[in-house]
């Protein structure tokens, strides 16, 4: 049955508010076959796991489109077309935004001003029919479609705050009477209606043009994709569309051009910025042999490559895809912020009824006319949109500022959980270290029964069926030398030791001390003096032997990252407990601690104890995030509160975190967690001014001032409120382009 779950993102077309958002959410989720549906208003898409058997998209789209939303389903194309729909959407509420402002005018003035005018309000009444009616249609159309579902969004507070103050409006200009008889003046409240329909068209327009500022990284990121390569054959040069490249093609790649796809150069030389990848602003020097990616911009020389991945597969694409889909994902506060906004519109019914009723009871002379105003004022500035913004449009941003300085954040989750870390465990080697060791001593034992010509070729065997980085080095140091491999009869991984095989019925093993210690394979002193040295020096030592003897060391050096220690020294300064874990000996693990300025580490340590040494700090309350780069650090990385992968290291490790350093630059884990102490801190303030904005402007706007000192909120002062939080709620979010993150 699992193989027929399926999960899919669609635009949505036609959310206005964050209600709208909670009506779509659970108008797809109700439909058969559907097991979870998540919509995020600010990216205006919605996120489905369904059973295909049982639904399919048509049904969902079918769904929608009762209530007055719809869905976009081609998968080609798909964001294009919603930005198209959305850019051809704004052009028209601007227009009924300018046409509805130029007849509010003379009715403001009307209504300011020459109230006693002969007619004043059938001139009134003439104006504001068509910008509520005609220009302000969609307000009413979509109320009526949500009502129809017993539904409510914004659009139904705002069709009836305004309906409501046109009809009573309409009533006292055809029957004043109905007043006079009662010794009370008729008032209307054209102008009000008109202008509160300006106001939230203008407030929709700055909000749509805020929240298209937040994907702009995105942008930046489609921006860099080239439409044409210059592809190389055997015909000459020809220049085709980027979708015909295909792997092994030949490319070539001129001074000042993106390069379209990835691959690996074969010709020339070259310097290439990549630092809207890395986050890295120094050029990198590309020569044959080097990767190159796709986006990135050749400075200077020309070069060729082949082409290693291409269309979704490359590295610009795969960044592409996951900042979308960590914009759209959600954070833990949203959800309940998602709840609030779900009943808000309700609740704001109520109280607007419960403010006439209070009014009506209250009596006095004007008790009807205040209450009706009073009440037309709540339904007015209640604003579902600001709470509904608040957190995705800062996580939008928050994110999109990590993708421009190259950390990838998975999703909102990460980028919330990361303000509370207070400690950080780093992995060495590829981590703190460079992750390319290079042998550097290589010393056969004094007494061999065998020829060294014979155990360089088991020794290399051995190390060239290894996976870990160490045999790599050996790998290629041996190679070097001219030597040749022999055949294994049997071969066997020691996880966190080393391993063993057997050449021509005889057991070697190559690895760390604890293979010598678990067979009881002595070392002379001679050689244990000689380990000691090279420790001490920050030097790894491996050690090949057989059923007797030690057979050889080698001497493997790790550089530590020049920036390893200005990381480290950034975290202190941020709070932040830091430990280096290693599976390297003490000697080794207590120099490179030194270098990078690390006070806790801990050595000879295996995969599991790694993810061990998270659970102990997290039993501790410390809030942990790991660090690593390799499949010994998958484990760790997956138990950790907060992943960190770098990103040049294993592709299990990069699945597994949840931020991912594209550059492998350390210095960018404090950057991490600092953008998100940013966001965080953003969010919280989105999220107090949308409430403190509804705590009190809802009471004011029923009147509880009005005992005091007699100030009835007027509906076109709210208008213009209710317009503006969710403006100033966006905007604030943008401030987080602003920010520095060292």
């Amino acid at each position: 049955m699992k193989q027929n779950i399926e999960t899919l993102t669609f635009p949505v077309l036609g959310m206005t508010c964050a209600s709208c958002a909670s009506s779509v959410e659970s108008m797809v989720g109700a439909q058969e076959g559907v097991a979870h549906a998540e919509v995020n208003y600010a990216t205006q898409s919605v996120k489905v796991t369904y059973h295909n058997d049982k639904v399919k998209p048509a049904d969902l789209q079918k769904a929608l489109q009762s209530v007055g939303y719809d869905l976009i389903l081609e998968e080609e194309g798909a964001k294009e077309k919603q930005e198209a729909i959305q850019q051809t959407n704004y052009q028209q509420l601007k227009k009924r935004m300018i046409a509805s402002s130029i007849l509010a005018i003379p009715v403001v003035i009307i209504g300011m001003f020459f109230m006693d005018m002969p007619n004043g309000n059938y001139y009134m009444m003439a104006l504001t029919e068509p910008i509520l009616f005609i220009f302000g249609k969609n307000f009413f159309v979509n109320a009526w479609k949500q009502a129809q579902h017993g539904a409510a969004n914004m659009d139904t507070l705002v069709a009836l705050s305004t309906g409501i103050a046109f009809i009573f409006s309409v009533f006292n200009t055809f029957y004043p009477e109905f007043w006079y008889s009662r010794g009370l003046h008729p008032h209307v409240y054209f102008e009000a209606a008109a202008v509160v329909i300006v106001f939230i068209m203008l407030g929709k327009l700055l909000e749509e043009k805020a929240k298209s500022n937040t994907s702009s990284a995105i942008k930046k990121l489609m921006g860099l994709q080239p439409k044409t390569v210059i592809l190389v054959n055997e015909q000459g040069e020809k220049e085709i569309p980027i979708a015909e490249v295909r792997v092994g093609d030949q490319l070539m790649v001129r001074s000042g051009e993106k390069i379209p796809v990835d691959g690996v150069v074969y010709q020339g030389n070259s310097y290439v910025d990549e630092s809207m990848i890395t986050g890295e602003p120094v050029a990198v020097a590309k020569m044959e042999g080097d990767q190159v990616f796709a986006g990135t911009i050749n400075q200077k020389g020309t070069f060729r490559f082949k082409a290693e991945k291409v269309g979704a597969e490359t590295m610009l694409a795969q960044i592409i895809k996951l900042v979308q889909d960590a914009q759209g994902s959600k954070a833990p506060v949203q959800k309940l912020v998602d709840k609030i906004a779900g009943i808000f519109v309700p609740v704001v019914m109520f109280i607007a009824v419960l403010t006439l009723g209070a009014w009506l009871l209250s009596g006095g002379e004007h008790a009807f006319t205040h209450g009706l105003l009073a009440m037309v004022t709540v339904l007015v500035i209640a604003c579902p949109c600001a709470l509904g913004l608040a957190t995705p449009t800062a996580i939008m941003v928050g994110i999109g500022k990590g993708a421009e300085t190259g950390v990838l954040i998975k999703n909102a989750e990460a980028l919330e959980l990361g303000y509370k870390v207070n400690a950080v465990i780093l992995d060495k080697t590829g981590t703190i270290t460079e992750g390319k060791p290079e042998v550097t001593t290589l010393e056969w034992a004094t007494d061999l029964p065998e020829e060294t010509e014979k155990l360089a070729k088991v020794l290399m065997a051995l190390e060239h069926a290894s996976e870990h980085p160490l045999a790599e080095a050996i790998v290629r140091h041996l190679k070097t030398t001219g030597r040749e491999t022999v055949a294994l009869s049997h071969f066997e991984s020691l996880t966190g030791k080393g391993v063993e095989g057997i050449v021509d019925g005889i057991k070697y093993w190559a690895g760390s001390h604890k293979i010598l210690k678990d067979q009881n394979i002595p070392v002379t002193p001679a050689m244990a003096d000689q380990v000691l040295s090279l420790q001490e020096k920050a030097q790894t030592v491996i050690y090949l032997a057989n059923k007797t003897q030690v057979l050889a060391i080698v001497a493997i050096a790790d550089q530590v990252k020049a920036g390893s220690a200005k990381a480290v020294a950034a975290l202190k300064a941020q709070g932040i407990d830091v430990y280096m874990l290693t599976g390297d000996n003490a000697h080794t693990a207590a120099s490179v601690a030194k270098q990078a300025g690390i006070d806790h580490y801990t050595a000879d340590v295996l995969p599991a104890d790694k993810a061990d040494f998270v659970k102990e700090l997290q039993s501790k309350g410390k809030v942990v995030a790991m660090v690593g780069d390799g499949i010994n650090d998958s484990q760790a990385l997956a138990q950790a509160d907060v992943s960190i992968a770098m990103g040049r290291g294993s592709d299990m490790a990069i699945d597994v975190a949840s931020i991912t350093l594209v550059s492998s630059d350390l210095q960018q884990v404090p950057k991490a967690l600092k953008l998100s102490k940013q966001t965080v801190r953003t969010i919280r303030q989105n999220l107090f001014w949308a409430f403190i904005y509804n705590l009190i402007g809802i009471p004011i706007a029923a009147g509880l001032l009005y005992p005091i000192n007699g100030f009835l909120l007027n509906p076109m002062i709210a208008g213009a409120a209710m317009a503006l939080s969710s403006v100033s709620v966006v905007s604030n979010s943008l401030r987080l382009k602003l920010s520095k993150l060292s």
